[in-house]
């Protein structure tokens, strides 16, 4: 094609030929699927609230179209507009994230959304990716320049994030947090002994808020004992993959999602596995891998140390996240309210993950350094 020249230096022409296409469609593809599950399980929950049928359909539409053009316009950026774009993001998130904690709506216990013209957003979606970015800069700056403190401000950034999400209080966010530092850092090749000090600071973390955090308490004993009332969505959930069988009962037509109050959002790999079946969950799942381990190859050619670190913390975003989704639908983890990248229901979610992954699929674009 003579528009697509390789000679052609424009920016969209050049997108073209660095980008990684597969794994941008493969996103969309998950945001389409997302479109489908939700437009599954949210009539039920809408009527059940006292809303329109297809209010969270409608709003998901919306979303969709934002988070996948903020995806396009982010992978078109340069390393240096990714971090820069980054830090002021996280700059925005954190005083959001604490204007969210002193002034924001308490749900369930907790304070993690603040409303501004009938719309309510979750500032600390945005925090994951920005501080994902912003930490591996960082601590590339630490290793290539010297006498720079990259890690020990990487630290205290991690802390003050950490801080305002036990405030809230947001366990789970915190430990997609701390995971997304630790793997940062190991991967920026510090000793060793540093690692393992850390693990048993995360295992004392576990004990604490185990301790003084009672919803985290409930939680694990749920986890352990599941004939407990604590426990009584992640039974539905198991309820929905046992009914759905190998091909589903069918889209539409599942049951449990009546009765299942989070089915659009927390619960809505459930959904997956009771309308579509065990087949289409386990290609969900193949979904989720083709992504990560095609990012992570790409990785791989790099020799940037900021590439490998913001990639990799990215990735241990977007993959552990959906682990503990699906893990704690499946009763494999303790049940913990977080989204499933691109497929459940929210707007803050939806537009964090297309950031996230726009920022992914920019660090990821052939460097011509690198054989094609």
């Amino acid at each position: 094609m003579k528009a697509m020249a390789r000679t052609d230096k424009s920016v969209l022409n050049s997108w073209w030929w660095s980008a990684d296409r597969l794994t941008l469609i493969a996103l969309v593809v998950l945001a389409v699927i997302g479109i489908m599950l939700v437009t599954a399980a949210s009539p039920s929950v809408a009527e059940r609230i006292g809303l329109p049928p297809f209010y969270f359909v409608t709003r998901q539409f919306v979303f969709f179209a934002l988070s996948v053009a903020m995806m396009f316009s982010f992978s078109l950026m340069g390393r240096k507009a990714v971090w820069r774009t980054a830090f002021v993001i996280l700059v925005a998130s954190m005083v959001l994230l604490a204007i969210t904690v002193l002034f924001g709506a308490s749900i369930k216990g907790a304070t993690r959304w603040i409303s501004f013209m009938g719309f309510s957003l979750q500032p600390s979606e945005f925090v994951k990716p920005a501080f994902a970015v912003t930490s591996a800069w960082l601590m590339a700056r630490h290793g290539n320049k010297e006498k720079f403190p990259g890690h020990q401000m990487a630290f205290g950034l991690y802390l003050v994030i950490l801080c305002l999400l036990l405030l809230q209080p947001d366990f789970g966010m915190s430990v997609l947090i701390s995971c997304i530092w630790g793997a940062q850092l190991f991967l920026s090749g510090v000793p060793m002994i540093l690692i393992f000090l850390l693990l048993g600071l995360g295992v004392l973390g576990f004990f604490g808020a185990y301790t003084f955090f009672p919803h985290v308490a409930v939680r694990v004993k749920g986890f352990l004992n599941p004939a407990t009332s604590e426990n009584y969505q992640v039974q539905k959930s198991l309820d929905a993959f046992g009914n759905g069988g190998f091909f589903g009962t069918g889209p539409g037509q599942g049951q449990v999602k009546m009765t299942l109050p989070d089915a659009h959002a927390d619960f809505i790999f459930a959904v997956a596995g009771e309308e579509f079946g065990m087949l289409f969950v386990l290609a969900l799942v193949f979904l989720f891998c083709f992504i990560i381990i095609r990012s992570i190859i790409r990785i791989y050619r790099s020799e940037d140390l900021f590439i490998i670190l913001g990639a990799s913390g990215l990735l241990v975003q977007f993959g552990l996240q959906s682990l503990i989704h699906m893990g704690s639908s499946l009763q494999l983890l303790p049940a913990k309210g977080m989204t499933l990248p691109f497929i459940s229901y929210g707007g803050s979610s939806l537009l964090a993950m297309g950031v996230g992954m726009g920022m992914l699929l920019a660090l990821t674009r052939k460097q011509k350094s690198v054989r094609a």
